[in-house]
């Protein structure tokens, strides 16, 4: 070969590395892990009648947003812990305003094994609110509380996220 052909067949395997670096990237970014620490929250259906998976989803909207003034800004785990306990009163009187047949429960509570952001959770006993509708056979709901990885204040933006590509950086140059 060739010394242009060397080029061409060095630029292109150059080009494919990255790709599939860009690859392995992009996949571990999609990753999040759910720190051994987190405390979980999770609402349980009545049933899988529609109208006790709406009462579900609406419970899940109403307590989104008042869970996250007293978890979405705190330093630490235990503080986490204080601010949810401090809190149990109000959460038992929104959950009250919504249906009369329910159950409140924080501590540790058994979770089915579970897939988040493509990790797979074993089943066991988390730390959590466990909030169960009437009979509790349906699907739930479960997010995790600390660190508040998906309860989202509604005055956070990504606009500060600035996206780039690896390959074209790397042709750029």
């Amino acid at each position: 070969m060739n010394n242009e052909g060397d080029f061409i067949l060095k630029k292109t395997m150059i080009i494919l590395l990255c790709a599939v670096i860009g690859i392995l990237v992009y996949n571990k970014n999609d990753e999040i892990i759910i720190p051994s620490d987190a405390i979980r929250i999770r609402i349980i259906a009545n049933s899988n009648n529609i109208n006790d998976l709406y009462d579900k989803k609406k419970l899940k909207e109403e307590i989104e947003k008042d869970i996250y003034d007293f978890v979405g800004d705190v330093d630490s785990v235990d503080e986490a812990r204080l601010n949810i306990k401090r809190n149990l009163e109000n959460i038992n009187k929104l959950v009250g305003s919504k249906t009369n047949d329910y159950k409140i429960d924080y501590g540790f509570n058994y979770f089915p094994k579970k897939s988040y952001k493509g990790v797979l959770y074993p089943e066991g006993e988390y730390e959590s609110l466990v909030i169960t509708l009437g009979k509790g056979l349906g699907d739930n709901w479960w997010c995790v509380l600390y660190p508040p990885l998906c309860l989202i204040n509604e005055n956070q933006t990504t606009d500060d996220v600035e996206y780039r590509s690896l390959i074209y950086d790397i042709l750029k140059n």
